[in-house]
């Protein structure tokens, strides 16, 4: 496993990292379904085991769940990993979520990570979302005050653009990035990459499999009636079958290396020198040894060109079936 800088930071992490989304389980809205507690424990041992030295998670997951199951999973092993976790998405008693980057939410939501998770500090404290658009300097402004105060190492942002990068690093440093980015959604690659690699910031990219559509047996799955991605329109018609023909062309270039289709679409992202790490979710012990597998070998110049032609006419499917292409409004 290989291993890379964390943008300004000190920390190198894994360029695969364990993502910790499903994990926490169903019961809300974000939800995966149900998941097994001990398999999750028994998962992120694993990574470690297998030199994954990171662990993202989030207090929305589960609405706690999972930060306490990644807690359980490092007892004992704290100084073999680093724990990144993120604020400004809560929850009443009833479930009901908003969000909030308030001075006083962010340092009680801080608090709480600490006491689920089971640490004295959080190594990548992160900004989940920027859509309390007014507060953005007030939350960050109360993160680097945590990193004064050691309850936090370093402070990171999720899902923001270039603007809001800006408004943060005026006030902190900016760490790192933690972006959606996969072969069916780019927009990073507009300014956000370029952002970071001039002004030190590592990224982190989340669901560079899609939330599964990129691996060799979406097809053939059923997801549980709690899973959000029955409302994704990536994972619904017309859109699934024309990603499932995308995939079906992408397994000749991944058995040229001896690969899974999944492990080229993680090997993908990574082709670029700013990303730092990619996040691979798992489930089961099984699903790390393919994740680590991404790690450590490229893609070929021919066959990067071959992926783009793909893209093209993946694209051109979309549009002709009224489908979806995601875009981010900026």
């Amino acid at each position: 496993m290989n291993n890379r800088q964390l943008g300004n930071s000190e920390m190198e992490f894994s360029e695969i990292g364990l993502g910790a989304w499903a994990i926490g389980g169903g019961g809300y809205a974000f939800g995966w379904g149900n998941q097994d507690d001990k398999d999750s424990v028994l998962t992120i041992r694993h990574a470690l085991d297998v030199g994954i030295n990171w662990v993202d998670t989030a207090a929305i997951y589960g609405l706690g769940h999972s930060e306490k199951v990644v807690g359980e999973a490092i007892k004992g092993r704290r100084n073999e990993v680093f724990v990144a976790t993120k604020c400004s998405m809560v929850w009443d008693d009833n479930g009901n979520i908003d969000n909030s980057l308030k001075a006083e939410s962010v340092r009680a939501e801080c608090e709480a990570s600490l006491k689920r998770l089971g640490v004295d500090h959080i190594d990548l404290y992160q900004i989940h979302w920027p859509n309390d658009d007014e507060r953005i300097e007030e939350g960050w402004a109360e993160i680097g005050r945590l990193i004064e105060e050691g309850k936090v190492r370093y402070g990171g942002v999720s899902n923001f653009l270039t603007q809001h990068l800006e408004r943060a690093n005026a006030i902190h440093p900016v760490t790192s990035l933690q972006p959606p980015y996969s072969m069916l959604r780019r927009w990073i690659e507009d300014a956000e990459l370029g952002w970071c690699r001039d002004n030190n910031c590592g990224i982190v990219c989340y669901s560079p499999m899609q939330a599964g559509l990129l691996t060799d047996n979406f097809g053939e799955k059923k997801l549980d009636d709690e899973d959000w991605r029955n409302k994704s329109k990536e994972h619904i018609e017309p859109n699934v079958s024309i990603n499932l023909w995308f995939v079906d062309q992408l397994r000749p270039i991944a058995e040229k290396y001896n690969k899974t289709v999944a492990q080229l679409a993680l090997a993908w992202t990574l082709r670029r020198p700013e990303l730092t790490s990619a996040i691979a979710g798992a489930r089961r012990p099984a699903q790390i040894e393919q994740n680590a597998g991404a790690s450590g070998w490229y893609i070929e110049e021919p066959d990067l060109q071959k992926i783009n032609a793909l893209l093209a006419e993946r694209e051109q499917r979309v549009k002709q079936a009224d489908g979806y292409i995601f875009e981010m409004q900026r």
